[in-house]
């Protein structure tokens, strides 16, 4: 029988840095899979297109985190379950949300700059989100994901119940489920 077992994985390079998977170090991150998330970005440059949906209107002479880099970081936190800002206190210490969101030194403050962005720019909130171009982005990437465009899109919104055991945090009681639980909501369209 053939030896098929692969001792490393070559990704794209992050600056002058080399960036391989190996698999005898030992458990050293449990979130190496965004490396993955990483690779599908590079092919649909959902990042780029991503930040391309923000208005930023502060000074570029004193931008020190573009706003690309800050919603790569957001995004790849939050597609690794750390949905709190607070979480970025200790994963700015981690080299591979470095390596993921294309930043040398990623921040928590920063982040508070498109988090709590406003409808408007003004003297203290000076990045702003163009909703309208998040939901046509959406839209574009979903009828990327065909080979043609299809005459009609039927969403199907869904929830399933969490049940939890605890006091987690954003825990509700559910009459229909009679019980505390968490109720995330999934989007359909097809099998996207």
């Amino acid at each position: 029988m053939a030896e098929c077992t692969q001792d490393s994985l070559e990704f794209e390079s992050h600056f002058s840095r080399q960036v391989v998977a190996r698999f005898d170090g030992g458990a050293l991150t449990s979130d190496a899979g965004a490396l993955l998330l990483r690779e599908a970005d590079r092919r649909i440059r959902l990042i780029q297109r991503l930040a391309a949906c923000f208005d930023d209107h502060r000074d570029p002479a004193l931008v020190r985190h573009p706003v690309q880099e800050m919603v790569a970081q957001r995004v790849y936190a939050l597609a690794l379950g750390y949905e709190d800002l607070n979480d970025h206190d200790e994963l700015r210490e981690d080299p591979l949300l470095a390596l993921w969101s294309g930043k040398r030194e990623p921040g928590k403050s920063t982040l508070n700059r498109i988090e709590l962005g406003a409808e408007r720019p003004s003297r203290c909130k000076k990045i702003h989100c163009r909703q309208e171009a998040v939901d046509a982005l959406l839209v574009e990437v979903l009828l990327e994901a065909h080979e043609e465009a299809p005459d009609c899109i039927v969403l199907d919104l869904d929830v399933t119940d969490l049940p939890l055991h605890g006091r987690q945090e954003g825990r509700f009681f559910h009459g229909y489920y009679d019980e505390y639980c968490y109720l995330p909501l999934y989007i359909f369209a097809g099998e996207h």
